[in-house]
């Protein structure tokens, strides 16, 4: 008798505990996203994206998460839909434990503006076009003259990136323009002298002999006394005086 009922009692238990689980199932199931967190994380340094803007994508999407079921909130999808927008480097959508959705986003870096022959855009530090955003301001190069996007994304973001790593050139070189012959001039920031760099070839090591003449000659000989720097000609530096 102690036997069947301690088997009733077990039953009874368990029913109850499957009772609870489906309950809290149910629950969770309804469970309502009440709130949108999106974390922009480099956006005083890079102004290009506003919350407003991720918002009013989703919204315009189907994909706004506020007051929809958790449970039906894809953020795979989200993260696809932010990942096409070329400003976006990486995006990060998740599901928090208190039924809110994140949204975590990085954006592109840029390191050179372009006016190129049809267009104006920035490049990254990737070798990829962004668009052309005039909420930015920063001390980077502009290219200008004849730039085709497939010259501006291989030989000039490789020398965009050379400066922009380079501890002596980062903060030097104002502007870049490229001729029709596709050989470069350069504008520094300091000084009227201009530096004809001719083609993209050996550029390190014209910069470097560059380096050395800023370092050793113009010290003593001043910034005004040549209109023109001739790095065209390997292991040559030609002065052209004003």
């Amino acid at each position: 008798m102690k036997r069947i009922l301690s088997i009733a009692v077990a039953v009874a238990l368990l029913a109850c505990l499957v009772f609870v689980l489906l309950i809290r199932q149910e629950s969770t199931d309804e469970t309502r996203c009440r709130n949108l967190l999106v974390v922009i994380r480099d956006s005083v340094d890079r102004p290009f994206l506003r919350e407003q803007e991720i918002v009013a994508l989703l919204k315009n999407t189907r994909l706004y998460p506020v007051d929809r079921p958790v449970r039906q909130i894809n953020t795979d999808t989200i993260e696809k839909v932010i990942a096409k927008n070329e400003l976006v480097a990486t995006v990060n959508a998740y599901k928090t434990s208190s039924g809110n959705i994140k949204i975590e986003i990085t954006q592109k870096m840029p390191i050179l503006r372009v006016f190129g022959t049809r267009e104006s855009y920035y490049v990254d530090d990737l070798g990829q076009v962004m668009p052309a955003d005039y909420r930015y301001a920063s001390c980077l190069p502009v290219a200008s003259g004849k730039i085709e996007k497939s010259f501006a994304t291989t030989e000039l973001f490789r020398f965009a990136l050379f400066l922009q790593k380079h501890k002596f050139w980062n903060h030097q070189i104002e502007q870049i323009y490229v001729h029709p012959n596709k050989e470069v001039e350069l504008v520094p920031r300091v000084g009227d002298c201009h530096i004809y760099l001719g083609a993209f070839e050996d550029f390190k090591e014209k910069m470097d002999n560059l380096q050395l003449f800023y370092e050793q000659a113009i010290p003593k000989i001043g910034w005004e006394k040549y209109e023109m720097i001739n790095l065209k000609y390997k292991n040559q530096i030609v002065c052209t005086k004003k």
